[in-house]
């Protein structure tokens, strides 16, 4: 399938499937959907140390930005992130995000993630962790492993089987109890499944480019 480097509305870059219309992040603003998202509306529940499985670990920035929150917070994060395909190392070279994060000084860290092996935990810094799991989203099988889980597969419309029953089951067995998920998604379709696991789901403001967003907790 093709592929292409844009760059968003915030300056920050992602990468394009024309074939499916479909960004690996939004085209309003890679940096600022991730930090809505992921760190305001995730991460910043959190102020223990704790663990994160990231569903689709992409390009990185999720993971990137975590760290940058990590180091901000002195907060200690272990994060697996899980990739079915992962992005080409000349892709990885074409990303902004050290640049347009003004944190150019841990762009040497970015690179670490990357050229870091598949499917074995490696220390990135005292704070942070990071495991990559090559891995497709129905094979998980934790339990009652992660606080959070950012769940950013590609959209239901190009890919719906990724936003099944199925797949949220196997999320709310990987969280612990009192775990939290939180999507850039707003379905009623992806509520319902994730109503029928057993989360509470609320609806959020989104961020820049879409109306809403979903959070869920595990309350058990």
């Amino acid at each position: 399938m093709k592929r292409e480097i844009i760059k968003t509305l915030d300056g920050s870059t992602t990468i394009r499937l024309p074939e499916w219309d479909e960004c690996y992040h939004s085209k309003h603003g890679a940096i600022q959907e991730a930090k809505h998202v992921f760190i305001k509306n995730g991460l910043s529940l959190f102020e223990k140390p704790i663990s994160i499985l990231e569903i689709g670990f992409g390009t990185g920035l999720n993971a990137f930005i975590t760290f940058l929150e990590a180091i901000r917070k002195n907060q200690k994060i272990d994060y697996v992130g899980v990739e079915a395909y992962p992005v080409d190392a000349t892709e990885i070279l074409e990303m902004n995000y050290a640049e347009e994060l003004e944190a150019l000084e841990f762009h040497n860290i970015f690179e670490k993630m990357h050229k870091s092996e598949w499917n074995q935990k490696g220390e990135i810094c005292d704070q942070f962790s990071l495991t990559k799991r090559k891995q497709f989203f129905d094979e998980i099988d934790d339990f009652e492993i992660f606080d959070l889980i950012y769940f950013d597969a590609f959209g239901y419309r190009v890919q719906p089987e990724l936003w099944s029953t199925e797949i949220f089951q196997k999320m709310y067995n990987s969280l612990k109890p009192n775990g939290v998920l939180v999507t850039y998604a707003a379905r009623g379709v992806v509520k319902r499944s994730m109503i029928a696991v057993g989360f509470t789901v609320e609806k959020l403001a989104g961020p820049p480019g879409k109306r809403e967003m979903f959070r869920a907790f595990k309350n058990v």
